[in-house]
């Protein structure tokens, strides 16, 4: 254990990417093949396999309680040395110093064992005294990545894309080999054996496993757009979950852009795609769905929200907040991956499944050829599964005139995508563009600041901001992201001069620094004394400009609410 995690420590200490690739290929050749396996997963942070569903159950509090079982240590101890770091693996190393033996006792392949056991304990007793029992067992630098490991964070610069390359480096096979095997696999440790044994290009893609999802980039307007390529599929941008639906032999599961499985959270989506009549891995977007004669169309966000999270749906909330999946790409039909075709031939099976459903199914019934219906076998009035409206753009002139349409649909804008790309999972290109404009802004007030994480962790970069109410301050959001690393820095010694109340992480200041942010909806939510929370919130500037008296008032956000929800 004291091996990987001075190896750690190595790649840590080195920004260039070259060098960290080939330290922990050097590492992975000198380990064996019994043991490379588990640490190229352990280097890129995953406790287990990415398509395991297997979770640890541990949250920072439960570590804390541990660490101050062993060390006797006082909880104000503990939180100075973890703001000192930003960093629980990092503050471990350090409250353990006067404590922990200097060499571990505790070999890297028996972590595979250690965390099955911990994710096998019936309860948070049981953890701890796991938990507990391996740290008394390991030596600072060693304890440091085991707790780094339990929360997911290495923090070391290794994605797991520099340990694919590492990976190639050491078993001398084309990176692109390893990158493909992995995100059909979703396991590195088993990539990692298929490359020491030469048999890479027999991965094949596991079901019920989601891999990446194609993004997309941002395209200031219609004109840049059509600089990267000249004919265009475009379709809506809807405000919505991403899923990916994995169907197989009646069984259906959904995935949420982080790889969750949120099936639970929208029972009535199941039997509709349970119905479809090939295996299919299909891309989507879960919307809050208003059913008409038309077909319908998509509701805000801020509804869609009430339904996340839910292990359980009632069928009242269902009613009241009904659901369709806009299904806009396919991944793998019949048995076949399909993700090397061109988009333009990838809608054409799209459309030939839907087809083909609907034939099976003559209970259903098709809208136009760009927004129609799959419709499973029962007798739901309303189907529940939508092959996405779809048009052609051959000028900047077609895609203003489709965005205009889409805006008054009340969706969020356009996604413009070339007719050529394949689907690149995980990437970000400019193969699939995204053409929306703010909702609005709003001028705020910071109320309170935090601390950041990483590299932000000594600086005040986190900021939450209100409106006005009267003589009152009501906070509607918080937002971390559009200034300069100059303006944080600069705003960190302003905010620390001007703190009303110190919470260690977290700061209570004057509320006279105004922001001007950027949205792209209003949700009612409970957390905010507003009622409302900003989704996506960014900062555009500071308006030094302003006074705290100049800022939006809450009537402001409603007006901007209640104007989303108007039909369109």
């Amino acid at each position: 254990m004291d091996s990987f995690a001075r190896v750690c420590e190595a790649v840590a200490s080195t920004t260039k990417k070259l060098e960290k690739t080939r330290i922990v290929a050097d590492y992975l050749r000198s380990v064996g093949a019994d043991a490379a396996p588990r640490a190229a997963q352990f280097f890129a942070g995953q406790v287990f396999p990415v398509w395991e569903e297997r979770t640890l159950q541990l949250g920072g509090a439960q570590l804390w309680r541990a660490l101050a079982a062993i060390t006797g240590k006082s909880d104000a101890v503990l939180s100075a040395a973890y703001r000192r770091y930003g960093d629980m693996g990092s503050a471990t190393a350090e409250v353990l110093e006067d404590t922990a033996p200097k060499i571990s006792e505790l070999r890297l392949v028996e972590l595979e064992a250690v965390f099955d056991r911990i994710a096998a304990s019936p309860d948070t007793t049981s953890r701890m005294a796991e938990v507990q029992a391996i740290l008394s067992r390991l030596s600072p630098v060693a304890a440091k990545y085991f707790v780094k490991m339990i929360t997911g964070d290495m923090r070391i610069g290794l994605k797991e894309s520099l340990v694919e390359e590492a990976i190639a480096t050491a078993y001398e096979v084309p990176v692109g080999q390893v990158q493909r095997a992995n995100m059909l696999l979703g396991d590195l440790a088993e990539t990692t054996r298929l490359a020491i044994e030469g048999k890479l290009s027999e991965a094949q893609l596991r079901l019920f496993h989601p891999i990446g999802f194609m993004l997309a980039s941002p395209a200031e307007d219609a004109a840049e757009a059509f600089e990267y390529f000249e004919d265009a599929r475009v379709e809506d941008k809807f405000d919505g979950i991403r899923a990916q639906a994995h169907v197989s032999g009646g069984r259906v599961r959904l995935f949420s852009r982080t790889r969750d499985d949120i099936s639970e959270s929208f029972p009535e989506l199941i039997p509709w795609l349970a119905g479809l009549p090939v295996d299919v891995v299909l891309d989507g977007e879960i919307l809050a769905w208003q059913f008409d004669e038309s077909g319908g169309r998509a509701l805000p966000f801020s509804l869609l929200q009430k339904r996340l999270g839910r292990k359980r749906v009632s069928r009242t909330l269902m009613e009241e907040i009904p659901v369709a999946y806009v299904v806009f790409d396919v991944l793998h039909a019949g048995g076949e991956l399909v993700i090397d075709e061109p988009l333009r031939v990838r809608a054409e099976r799209l459309r030939k499944l839907f087809s083909t459903a609907l034939q099976a199914n003559p209970g259903g019934h098709a809208g136009e050829q760009q927004s129609s219906l799959f419709v499973a076998e029962q007798q739901e009035e309303n189907p529940r599964v939508i092959c996405a409206p779809a048009w052609e753009a051959h000028s900047p002139e077609e895609l203003d005139r489709l965005f205009a349409a889409a805006q008054k649909r009340g969706n969020e804008g356009l996604m413009i995508k070339d007719l050529e790309s394949p689907y690149l999972p995980g990437r970000r290109g400019r193969s699939w563009l995204k053409l929306k404009r703010e909702l609005a802004t709003l001028d705020v007030v910071v109320t309170s600041v935090e601390y950041g994480h990483g590299k932000r962790s000594k600086v005040l970069s986190d900021y939450t901001f209100a409106v006005r109410d009267g003589d009152q301050l009501l906070n509607v959001g918080k937002a971390y992201t559009g200034l300069t690393d100059v303006e944080i820095a600069r705003m960190t010694q302003w905010f620390l001069a001007h703190t009303t109340q110190d919470h260690g992480w977290s700061r209570v200041v004057e509320p006279k620094i105004v922001l001007e942010v950027a949205f792209n909806a209003v949700m009612e939510s409970d957390r905010h004394a507003s009622g409302y929370a900003l989704r996506f919130p960014r900062i555009v500037r500071l308006r030094e400009d302003k006074s705290p008296e100049e800022i939006d008032n809450v009537d402001r956000v409603r007006e901007i609410f209640e104007r989303q929800h108007r039909p369109a």
